[in-house]
Formats: structure tokens, C-alpha cells, sequence
């Protein structure tokens, strides 16, 4: 290692530390929520300030959701960077979730609202797995075998939890916290189109699903008349 390599490394070399450190690294890997292990959410809360200036001059802001308890990086569109800013490459990459996926994303964000709007506003949100499996055979068309939806369902809420979106609260029976970040990806006007998305998707696919019921009848038929 050369000495200049060593000398920037050098204890001497370092700025003084910062409180919010841990929370800005944290912040890095995801989503911060109120009642995650450690002190987290109480570093954020108190370095609000340094934090969002930090993340700013990299391109990111700082989103604080005090009321749910959660807080997470946005990239912030280059167009309303100030033109002195150089180009900024992009952190984090748009995550495509596949149909089952979205689609249980809205069965969540149902459940979500439904939780707020009708029971109370505080406390968890939790659903239980057989549950949205009744919801979830009820909308894929063709699939009766129970077994095998719920485990579809249950790799697709896997799926979701690395997301943070949702939580396991218990495995036997199964059941899952629904997050209150949902409604920061999924807001009632991105619902609704996304909504409306789906069931053109699942009116197409329940249509080919029958004309594929009726190929195979007019094929047996066939058959049979051959005999």
C-alpha cells in the first residue's frame, strides 16, 4: 500500500464522528421502521436535519412518516436537482414485482385500508395466510389445488417481507403484519390503476383459461367419436 493510500487511511485523516452515522448507514439498506432491533429510528429523529443535507447532496431524500413509524430513501428526480449539481448516477434500482406479486400487493393494501378505515388507526395490521389464500384462488383463474396456491402465496409473501412490505407475526398459524409502507409505494390513485391493470390481466388470463377447457372438450369429443 502506498503512503498516500496509508495516510488517507490514518485515524489522523478521519472527520470527527456523527451521531446519525448508523442510522444513514441503515437508511442505505432499506427501510427503517419505529420498532426495528436498535436505535435507529431515534438517531433519524434527532439528526432529521444532518441527514436530510447528507443525503440530498448525493441525490436522495430523506422520507419521515412519523405518524406510521417508518422512514426510507427516495432518488430524487435529476430534473429538480439544482443545475450546479453534476449528474448523479441512480443508488437504487426499480424493483419489478411479477403479476402474483402485484396482485397480492393489492389484496394487502385492501386488507390495509380496510384495518384503518373501519377497525382503528393504530396497532397492527395482521391477516392470516388461509384468509388471503380464499382471496387469492378466488382471483387466479384455473388453480383449485389448495396446496399448491398456498404455496405459491407463501413464496410470494416471502417475496414482499425482503421487501419490508409485509412481516411475519406468526408461523403456526401462519399469519403476517401488513407494513405502513405499503401506502408509500402504493398510494389510493397508483392503487386503482394498478387495480384496473390487474383484472384487464385477470379477465385475459380466466378467458384463455376457458378456451383452453374448451379445446380439451372439443378434442376429447373428437376422440370419442372416432371410437
Amino acid at each position: 500500500m502506498s503512503q498516500e493510500s496509508t495516510d488517507i487511511l490514518s485515524p489522523d485523516h478521519f472527520p470527527p464522528p456523527v451521531p446519525w452515522a448508523p442510522a444513514a448507514v441503515r437508511l442505505l439498506q432499506g427501510i427503517v421502521y419505529h420498532d426495528d432491533a436498535g436505535d435507529a429510528w431515534e438517531r433519524i429523529l434527532a439528526g432529521l436535519t444532518p441527514l436530510s443535507d447528507y443525503f440530498a447532496r448525493i441525490g436522495l431524500m430523506l422520507v419521515v412518516n412519523e405518524e406510521d413509524g417508518f422512514a426510507y430513501l427516495r432518488q430524487i428526480d435529476s430534473t429538480v436537482l439544482p443545475p450546479d449539481y453534476p449528474p448523479l448516477p441512480k443508488l437504487f434500482r426499480s424493483v419489478r414485482l411479477t403479476f402474483e406479486a402485484s396482485l397480492l400487493c393489492v389484496l394487502l393494501r385492501d386488507e390495509l385500508r380496510r384495518f384503518e378505515e373501519e377497525i382503528h388507526r393504530d396497532g397492527r395490521c395482521v391477516v392470516t395466510q388461509a384468509s388471503l389464500l380464499e382471496l387469492w384462488q378466488s382471483l387466479i383463474p384455473g388453480d383449485h389445488d389448495a396446496i399448491r396456491s398456498n404455496r405459491a402465496l407463501g413464496s410470494n409473501l416471502r417475496k414482499l417481507e425482503e421487501l419490508k412490505f409485509v412481516r411475519q407475526f406468526e408461523k403456526n398459524p401462519a399469519s403476517w403484519e401488513v407494513r405502513r409502507i405499503l401506502k408509500a409505494r402504493l398510494p389510493l390513485a397508483e392503487l386503482e390503476r394498478l387495480r384496473v391493470d390487474l383484472e384487464a390481466e385477470l379477465k385475459r388470463r380466466a378467458e384463455a383459461s376457458d378456451d383452453a377447457a374448451a379445446n380439451v372438450s372439443t378434442d376429447d369429443t373428437a376422440e370419442n367419436s372416432d371410437d
